[in-house]
């Protein structure tokens, strides 16, 4: 029975060869297969259905190449009533949705095989994805992941123990966020209070009461967080004076000073911000204590000298302190010091 719309050598992806000429002369073979007078080679021989003298001789021969040889010789009397070749043959148009991915070699498929102007949309079934709710063509670009904030600068960036407000710059801040500060040791301070100015600065009150450096942290109420990459905050107290301000002594005019010396507990250096030395007399800074030394020079008069000194530590702090030296001229004054 025929079938409508579909040629038999096409069916189920049969195809049909050209009929071979049995020969005395050749016997059994080998006898050229051809389609189309093209030369054919099939997958196998377990593919091929050939029919001699109404015979179907399944099984009985073997194929090299494009050649079928045949178990028994066949002569100028026999027929070739047809020959066909069940699936693809190596050499013929595969059929649409006839070749799987499976049936194709890896090493077949080359770079110089593939252009990317052939390869468009109406190839590819899915021609977008869905990130975040939203549709995205393939080709085109989407930023995954949400905004999260960024610090760039603090200030101020040393403070004392005492309460004290932070301004912290950056962006994406979203009112109003936490913010903590995370001690070197891992401990963690959530700040007093937080105000927001704006996307770009918020004011975050600390009372931090142990020494050190912190790292800052920031989220937003939509859990997007920040920390600094480095300690941006040092948390110190100011040099304290052990010292008494006021008189460091009276001496006379041209005498020794012998050694004064001055203390504040985490100074690291000294300075003479105001205020004027006696003549002869040099401040010699050092860590927690300095040192006044020298003998007095030039005086004519009973005087009062009157200065500041200013301590300061590791992180800059200071503490100012005024102290006095009095000179006297006479007979009867000697020099004294603290």
């Amino acid at each position: 029975m025929a079938y409508i719309g579909q040629n038999l050598d096409r069916f189920s992806n049969v195809e049909k060869l050209d009929a071979i000429t049995p020969a005395t002369s050749t016997g059994a073979g080998p006898y050229n297969l051809t389609k189309g007078g093209v030369a054919f080679t099939p997958s196998s021989a377990d593919t091929m259905v050939v029919s001699i003298d109404g015979v179907i001789q399944y099984g009985n021969f073997s194929v090299s190449g494009s050649t079928i040889t045949f178990n028994a010789a066949l002569a100028d009397a026999n027929t070739c009533d047809f020959i066909y070749h069940m699936g693809t043959g190596l050499l013929s148009t595969p059929v649409d949705n006839s070749v799987s991915t499976a049936k194709i070699v890896d090493s077949n498929v080359t770079t110089a095989k593939i252009a990317n102007d052939a390869v468009t949309n109406a190839k590819i079934l899915n021609e977008s994805i869905t990130i975040n709710g939203s549709a995205v063509a393939l080709g085109g670009s989407v930023t995954i992941g949400e905004t999260k904030p960024t610090i760039s600068s603090i200030s101020p960036t040393v403070i004392t123990n005492a309460q004290t407000a932070v301004t912290i710059n950056g962006g994406n801040f979203i009112s109003v966020p936490i913010v903590e500060a995370i001690n070197s040791s891992g401990a963690i301070t959530q700040a007093d209070s937080v105000s927001f100015t704006s996307a770009s600065q918020i004011v975050a009150t600390f009372t931090l009461p142990v020494d050190g450096t912190y790292f800052i942290r920031i989220e937003n109420n939509d859990g997007n967080a920040v920390r600094s990459s480095s300690a941006l905050l040092t948390v110190s107290d100011v040099p304290a004076w052990v010292t008494s301000a006021g008189s460091l002594g009276s001496f006379s005019g041209g005498s020794s000073f012998g050694t004064i010396t001055l203390t504040a507990t985490n100074s690291v250096s000294m300075a003479k911000t105001s205020g004027t030395l006696p003549g002869g007399m040099t401040l010699n800074s050092g860590s927690g204590s300095s040192t006044l030394t020298g003998t007095e020079s030039g005086a004519t008069s009973d005087t009062q000298y009157s200065f500041t000194i200013r301590a300061t530590d590791a992180e800059g702090q200071t503490a100012d302190r005024a102290f006095t030296i009095t000179i006297t001229l006479g007979a009867n004054n000697s020099g004294r010091f603290n």
